[in-house]
């Protein structure tokens, strides 16, 4: 029997997205990114100086972090202090590479970047939702800093986001909410730049194994939603 998806949505069909730009005060930019149920807060701010192994190199960094707030789930997530998960640190680091693609570094000069991803409530794709959204912060970051005279140039090379991609009774499914993201065969975060070209793909079979020719479908239905969600970034930077 095909699968019936929970909100009725075509198996290509993204969630309602939505990024709500200066959602703060304080940080150099704050982007609440909304994917369905799913909503992570996305703030940037920006420090003087570089990590040891970039000081005097005239290059800057960016490094980012990723929590899941206590309320962010039905059943209370504890705050991880001393020590992080590590689904944490895999999810911060991707995060990083993410956002570090699009950027030229020698237009930053020595400065450092830091995302912060903090998820308010969870309904699956906190990750590929933070990059998308981490993106929007960082142009809306790197905008202000060009208005304020303190960069020459944007840094900014290109856009990237990020969705997910799952099985579901053989078939490929774009944008997995919770449901469908734990009755997946098949589940894949893809990212891409703006230009459609891959930086990441992290993709495992929860289940059962799969084929190339099932990998070019996934990879097909990714490249739709990262079309429409680069579409949505773009509009909410011109606001």
């Amino acid at each position: 029997m095909p699968w019936q998806r929970p909100d009725d949505r075509q198996p290509d069909q993204l969630r309602p997205v939505s990024f709500q730009v200066d959602f703060t005060s304080f940080a150099t930019s704050s982007i609440l990114a909304c994917c369905g149920n799913t909503r992570v807060l996305c703030t940037v701010t920006v420090e003087p100086g570089v990590p040891k192994f970039l000081q005097d190199s005239g290059r800057g960094w960016l490094t980012a972090e990723y929590r899941m707030l206590p309320g962010a789930t039905p059943q209370r997530q504890r705050r991880e202090l001393m020590k992080l998960s590590g689904r944490t640190q895999e999810i911060q680091r991707l995060i990083g590479r993410s956002l570090r693609s699009c950027l030229d570094f020698t237009a930053l000069e020595e400065r450092t970047i830091i995302v912060d991803a903090d998820v308010l409530q969870a309904d699956a794709g906190t990750r590929t939702t933070a990059i998308t959204g981490g993106y929007v912060a960082l142009a809306d970051a790197v905008l202000k800093l060009l208005e304020a005279g303190e960069l020459e140039r944007s840094p900014l090379v290109n856009s990237v986001a990020a969705v997910s991609v799952g099985l579901l009774e053989g078939e490929p499914f774009l944008d997995l909410q919770y449901q469908e993201d734990v009755a997946a065969e098949v589940d894949f975060n893809v990212v891409m730049d703006g230009s459609l070209r891959l930086v990441e793909l992290q993709g495992t079979a929860e289940s059962k194994s799969f084929d190339r020719p099932t990998l070019d479908r996934i990879l097909d239905l990714a490249e739709k939603g990262i079309r429409e969600l680069s579409s949505a970034q773009h509009r909410a930077l011109r606001q």
